[in-house]
């Protein structure tokens, strides 16, 4: 290496140093592409007076729903990458560069992971109506009507779509899709006796309609009990390595300082390690995370080379 470049180096790494101790330098944007009240929503506006505090500027948390998030993820990966604008987004960030035709963003080459915040365990619901109170029984139940039966799905390139379709697979049934946009409605038509099934993230509101009946919940996704669900069965008690979650994370823009990065990440380490900061979380029904940014990074990864053999198999695609 040459003396020129050793020097270009120096400089830039010094420039980053200057960045990271002068950021913010104005409000930060964060942008959720979901509606309010998801599990995305709910994180960011648990931590914007904490980030608001620390980081000496107000912290914006913008709502743009758009289809699957595209068009809002979009836009954050577009933003000048200096940690002004980012993204607290959940799993399907992984999944729609898989499914939509024609994307513009890709999640590992437009991103800079910084962290990831918390986990969910995805819980096999049921309407009461239904008449089934165990997974040996939905799966008995589903190979006597086959299609006759409806799963919900937060989306066509959800994770509770892919989740419920390697389900489908593992157990040998058949069961119709409905495709939402969100899981929130899909929740109110699973409560409705409209669609009877769904696999989604036991977090929020899930837990109060399991606890009064509203909901049947037959087992989790994880390959371990959770505490939120102790008394629940693993589906991998009988299926054997199935194994699904839900995640929440943020990240910046591609190029964003790594200085800036560190700073954000060691603010959200100091914050999500305080006790009052973990009870919220816990009330939400998600386990902290805090990784690293790397881990961030081969998370995504990973989720990737699991569903797109998924979406390779059932030949998904969204325009």
């Amino acid at each position: 290496m040459n003396l020129k470049a050793i020097v270009g180096i120096c400089l830039a790494l010094a420039l980053g140093e200057a960045q990271a101790q002068a950021y913010p330098t104005k409000p930060v944007r964060i942008v959720i592409p979901a509606s309010p009240g998801g599990a995305s929503d709910l994180i960011a506006r648990m931590l914007q007076p904490a980030l608001t505090e620390t980081l000496g500027q107000p912290i914006i948390v913008e709502n743009r729903v758009t289809h699957g998030g595209i068009l809002a993820t979009q836009q954050v990966a577009e933003s000048p990458p200096d940690g002004h604008t980012l993204l607290i987004t959940f799993d399907t960030f992984a999944i729609n560069p898989l499914v939509f035709r024609n994307l513009k963003w890709d999640s590992v080459r437009d991103f800079a992971p910084v962290m990831q915040i918390c986990r969910y365990p995805q819980v096999l619901l049921v309407n009461p109506g239904l008449g089934v109170r165990t997974l040996a029984e939905l799966v008995a139940l589903a190979k006597q009507k086959g299609p006759q039966l409806n799963y919900a799905s937060a989306g066509p390139a959800s994770s509770s779509r892919l989740a419920y379709e390697m389900f489908k697979d593992a157990a040998g049934i058949e069961t119709v899709p409905v495709h939402y946009k969100g899981a929130g409605p899909a929740i109110q038509d699973l409560l409705s006796g409209q669609v009877q099934v769904m696999l989604v993230q036991g977090g929020g509101s899930i837990q109060q309609y399991v606890r009064t009946g509203k909901l049947i919940a037959l087992a989790i996704s994880s390959l371990e009990r959770s505490k939120f669900y102790p008394e629940l069965p693993l589906i991998a008690d009988t299926y054997p390595g199935f194994e699904t979650e839900s995640w929440v994370a943020m990240f910046a823009p591609a190029a964003t300082p790594k200085p800036v990065i560190e700073k954000l990440h060691g603010t959200l380490v100091r914050h999500l390690g305080d006790a009052s900061m973990k009870e919220k979380f816990e009330a939400q029904g998600c386990d902290l995370v805090a990784g690293t940014p790397e881990a961030l990074a081969a998370r995504v990864r990973s989720d990737q080379a699991r569903w797109g053999k998924i979406v390779r198999e059932k030949n998904i695609s969204v325009e």
